[in-house]
């Protein structure tokens, strides 16, 4: 599959070209076992720039100012319907609402930043995983157990779900997902089941904004540019539109290339990390990656030497 794609966009499989040496640093690590517990998901707050992460903890949602300081956190433990039971991903919209994924009822969960909830999307999901926010603000989520993509438009003030969009491309346990805020590109991490083996082979696939293909590699294909297994658990965009993924396999977070120029593969962070499940850049192009084995968020600045 992955080698039939590269002949149909004329991209044939080379090494990444030349670059400057990069050298990651990690400048600041917060969380830690008790204020954070197997956490799932990270997110940026747009307009604060604050960290929001979800995890097992009692209050689902915590909140980090840029120091790592706990500004806030909310989201209950429980089963009342605005409760949250089991959250796997978290965004951030443009005007500062809080949207959670909830596994545990299997529905999608608005609130504003101050911990009131707003939403509850329910009925609509088999497996609601990985959440996030276009630039027009509407909200992108996969489905891992239907195999499918929605955009949702939402009011976020009123609270009403005013229109929803399911992509039409084949999907394959779909988990993670993310928006360049360049170009408004969706890329999704796949991460179907092997009988009786669990999760098999990361795919990564690339929609425009139109939700059209761009590009696709499959476990294969990056094997031809990387010498080991790589088993992606979390993808984001960087500030120029290259697709990055966390790698478990290597404990790692690697550059994709930008969907056009797949597989063009480079490591970015190779050390300090034990299970990286979620990614995300700063303004500041500073590398967040919420690492759930350390129960932290870890900061990292790239510097070009």
């Amino acid at each position: 599959m992955a080698l039939h794609l590269l002949e149909l966009l004329g991209s044939p499989l080379r090494p990444a070209p030349a670059a400057p040496r990069v050298v990651p640093t990690c400048y600041l690590a917060f969380g830690g076992w008790g204020t954070l517990v197997n956490p799932t998901g990270l997110a940026l707050c747009p307009k604060t720039g604050r960290v929001v992460v979800v995890h097992d903890g009692k209050r689902r949602v915590k909140i980090f100012d840029s120091g790592g300081g706990c500004a806030h956190q909310f989201g209950e433990k429980g089963d009342a319907a605005q409760d949250i039971r089991y959250p796997l991903d978290v965004t951030v919209t443009n005007d500062c609402h809080v949207v959670v994924t909830d596994a545990g009822d299997r529905s999608v969960k608005v609130f504003d930043f101050f911990g009131q909830i707003k939403l509850v999307i329910g009925g609509q999901f088999s497996l609601p995983w990985g959440v996030d926010t276009t630039p027009q603000n509407r909200v992108v989520v996969t489905d891992a157990e239907a195999g499918s993509l929605h955009l949702l438009e939402v009011d976020f003030p009123e609270g009403v779900l005013r229109g929803a969009e399911r992509s039409p491309a084949p999907l394959r346990s779909p988990r993670g997902v993310a928006v360049s805020r360049l170009t408004g590109a969706i890329a999704v991490l796949e991460r179907p089941l092997a009988p009786g083996l669990g999760p098999c082979s990361s795919t990564v696939t690339v929609l425009s904004a139109g939700l059209q293909l761009l590009g696709r590699v499959d476990g294969f294909g990056l094997s031809l540019t990387f010498p080991s297994q790589i088993t992606a658990s979390a993808v984001t965009f960087d500030h120029q539109g290259n697709v990055i993924v966390a790698d478990t396999s290597s404990q790692a977070v690697l550059c994709l290339g930008k969907p056009e120029e797949f597989p063009v593969l480079k490591p970015i962070v190779t050390h300090g990390l034990s299970h990286p499940v979620a990614l995300t850049f700063t303004k500041e192009k500073s590398l967040l990656v919420l690492d759930s084995a350390a129960h932290s968020v870890k900061v990292y600045k790239v510097d070009w030497g």
